[in-house]
């Protein structure tokens, strides 16, 4: 990937430090930052910088976050309006010290958003709130057009991933999404190469298609310090061909399959091409 330069990246970088936002382009290391701050775009992560699980894929730092700043959702809505963003990606570090997971906040970020960039497609990318549906009722009644909860890998090797998480309340999550507003948009994700057999794969897009997921997007997992899991294993490019046609065989309304794939990833073309698509399919407004 080529390095990040050139007014678009500036301006993107200069909006961030402004207006004392985070994002998990950043924070995570994403290998696209500099092609999608080129395009203009960006994932705002609220809450902080400072996450209260400590997945061993991640490179956003492990510890207690500061208290929550009531303010952000406006700093975000108006960065969303000064780059006149067209589709909003969403997400957050987990907030495990509050009942609530910090769910205001992102209906905080959606409402306003929508008052001062009208037309503007919202996506968050969301934690599981431990299986809350009270939490993710405050999200949903927001409105926003895609509801993303990365499941990351497979059952088996869940635990090991994701030492503070459970299967099951990715499930809930995803379940309770589509359950409190027919018309949202579910996606998920999952990362390869942490050890997986490709039949472990298969039967993890089989779970999320159960759940009611639209929209699925397949990575490559790469190893961000030596401190962080380990790669197992490199997939070829076929093999990520394989699996979004099999995806796509399967039910999934999009899938974004390649090495470089990452959960935003080309989000905003997701969001145009199924809108209409979904409101046929289901029959909502």
């Amino acid at each position: 990937m080529r390095a990040p330069s050139g007014e678009s990246y500036e301006r993107v970088l200069e909006t961030m430090r402004s207006k004392r936002l985070h994002t998990v382009c950043e924070e995570a290391r994403c290998p696209n930052l500099g092609e999608c701050w080129g395009a203009g775009t960006a994932t705002f992560l609220l809450m902080g910088d400072t996450c209260t699980r400590s997945c061993g894929f991640c490179d956003i730092k492990t510890g207690r976050p500061e208290t929550l700043d009531w303010l952000e959702p406006e700093r975000v809505a108006r960065a969303v309006r000064d780059m006149d963003l067209k589709h909003a990606v969403i997400t957050s570090v987990n907030r495990d010290e509050r009942p609530d997971g910090g769910a205001p906040i992102f209906a905080m970020v959606i409402r306003r958003i929508r008052q001062l960039q009208p037309g503007c497609s919202i996506e968050v990318l969301i934690p599981d709130f431990k299986g809350s549906r009270a939490a993710l009722a405050i999200v949903m009644e927001a409105r926003p057009e895609i509801l993303n909860h990365n499941v990351e890998t497979v059952r088996r090797l869940f635990k090991k991933v994701q030492p503070q998480d459970q299967y099951e309340w990715a499930e809930a999550t995803l379940r309770n999404a589509r359950s409190l507003d027919p018309d949202v948009l579910t996606k998920s994700g999952i990362m390869v190469g942490l050890g997986e057999t490709t039949e472990e794969i298969k039967e993890t897009m089989r779970d999320l298609r159960d759940w009611g997921v639209d929209i699925l997007t397949i990575g490559q997992y790469l190893q961000p310090t030596l401190k962080h899991l380990p790669i197992e294993r490199y997939y070829r490019p076929e093999e990520f061909v394989e699996l979004k046609d099999f995806g796509m065989e399967i039910g999934f309304q999009w899938v974004e399959s390649g090495p470089l794939v990452r959960s935003s990833y080309h989000a905003e073309k997701q969001v145009r091409a199924l809108s209409t698509v979904h409101r046929e399919l289901y029959g909502t407004n």
